[in-house]
């Protein structure tokens, strides 16, 4: 199967998901409806080996994060952000940019005008805000047919959900991102604020959070380090906005004993 016919596939699966899930939970989206005309169908490529899920590359993820992250975002993983949606938001985006679909099920404070600002592509992102009871299927399908599946505490998930929708992730090469806390996740991003910047003496609005990202997990991950950032990131192809010489998204690598 070509990358080309793998990526067909993966949003017809991702539009047939979005679909399924609209339908039991009025989920939000921007995607073109079914009669939209389709882009010209390009030329076949030569064959290529086939590439389970499981066996792609990982997923980007934002520069900033590099020296925490490696290189990207292994398919299968569990990871969760606690303490910052801004930086949750900021790990779909580069994977949202390069073609990957995206859902956000149970984090009703994030919309699709927060989605954008963090540089996730509206029309391939799934917004669920209130999964009710249906939560653990609508993580599942969402798992089934997009790269990446953010997961919010009104989720009202249980230990056993939780376990069945790890193996899920990593039986269908999806990333699972919490932000709350997920008993067994590989990867733990805990983000402290630091302190906020862009506000005068008693006037003026705040423009930015400097934030203290620590890393912990398990295998690789389990050697803690910490990054301080500045947040919010800057969206994947445009310039950090910079504030008095403070560039958002700046980073400062630290050794965490």
């Amino acid at each position: 199967m070509t990358t080309t016919a793998h990526a067909r596939e993966r949003e017809a699966r991702a539009r047939a998901v979005l679909a399924r899930v609209e339908q039991r939970t009025g989920a939000r989206s921007l995607v073109a409806p079914v009669g939209t005309v389709a882009s010209p169908v390009p030329e076949p490529e030569p064959a290529r080996p086939v590439l389970t899920d499981l066996e792609r590359p990982p997923l980007p993820v934002p520069p900033e994060l590099e020296r925490l992250l490696g290189a990207g975002l292994r398919r299968g993983a569990t990871v969760a952000v606690l303490g910052s949606t801004s930086l949750a938001l900021a790990l779909l985006a580069p994977a949202s940019v390069r073609g990957s679909w995206v859902g956000v099920v149970g984090q009703p404070s994030i919309g699709l005008v927060a989605a954008a600002q963090a540089g996730v592509v509206l029309d391939r992102v799934a917004l669920v805000p209130e999964p009710g009871p249906d939560a653990p299927g609508v993580v599942a399908a969402l798992l089934d047919g997009m790269d990446m599946v953010l997961v919010g505490p009104r989720s009202g998930l249980t230990d056993a959900d939780r376990r069945r929708l790890v193996a899920r992730a990593r039986e269908r090469g999806s990333v699972l991102v919490s932000t709350a806390p997920w008993p067994g996740a590989g990867l733990v991003l805990g983000v402290r604020t630091l302190g906020w910047t862009g506000a005068g003496e008693g006037d003026g609005r705040l423009l930015s959070l400097d934030v203290r990202v620590t890393r912990s997990g398990r295998g690789a991950a389990g050697a803690p380090l910490a990054v301080e950032l500045t947040l919010p990131l800057a969206a994947p192809g445009r310039t950090p906005v910079s504030d008095g010489g403070k560039t958002a998204g700046t980073s400062t690598l630290r050794l965490v004993g």
